[in-house]
């Protein structure tokens, strides 16, 4: 019988190998999913870690027992049913969800509920009523700053939030000078609320509305 030759030998165990890889992948491919069916299975069956949370929300303490992954959001729209404050985008991009917490402003779709026990917040039905409504609320009526108005309460209780900023000195980003007030110059009053998006394209509408609140003529 002639022997292989080295080329021959190191050919086979070539395809050898190969085949052992090839059924080795395939078993731990097979493992992986059964223990991920397993897996699947056992955290279905596991209850989600629940924990009661109390804040004050318009000036009303209000409790509720959550999953403590809910977002503040969820908690204000689908347990308290405040819907006033809008999910948009729900990534902390378009401000819809903007809301008033501790006298800042936040998005509330980016912050889990249970991260504000205690706190204060305020939402666009705690800033007034279509009776009684906050001299933002009039002012953007006025000036028709808002179409659809979905992203309406959020601008407004941005808008709130960015007058109390200036008027406690905090600067912005397009701040010339840090040791000096804040004005509510149009350049500084639009990098402020930049972070609200109107698709409608109402902002020249929203920015009279808020210079006019802020005391200046619009």
């Amino acid at each position: 019988m002639r022997k292989p030759s080295a080329f021959e030998m190191s050919r086979r165990n070539l395809l050898i190998g190969t085949a052992t890889s090839v059924a080795i992948g395939a078993a731990s491919r097979s493992a992986q999913a059964q223990n991920f069916a397993t897996g699947s299975a056992a955290d279905a069956e596991e209850p989600p870690a629940m924990a009661t949370v109390s804040f004050n929300v318009n000036g009303e303490i209000r409790a509720l027992k959550l999953d403590t992954r809910t977002t503040l959001l969820d908690a204000l729209r689908e347990h308290l049913h405040l819907t006033g404050t809008k999910k948009g985008c729900d990534h902390g991009q378009c401000g819809a969800c903007t809301v008033i917490v501790g006298g800042q402003r936040i998005n509330s779709c980016l912050t889990l509920a249970v991260m504000h026990e205690g706190d204060s917040v305020t939402t666009i039905e705690g800033l007034g009523t279509p009776e009684h409504m906050h001299p933002m609320q009039t002012a953007f009526v006025k000036h028709d700053g808002f179409q659809c108005g979905y992203c309406t309460p959020g601008q407004i209780c941005s808008a709130v939030a960015v007058l109390d900023e200036i008027k406690a000195g905090i600067p912005s980003h397009v701040t010339g000078d840090l040791n000096a007030v804040p004005q509510l110059t149009n350049d500084e009053l639009r990098e402020r609320m930049s972070g609200n998006i109107c698709r409608c394209g109402a902002y020249s509408n929203i920015a009279e509305a808020i210079t006019e609140v802020a005391g200046r003529p619009a």
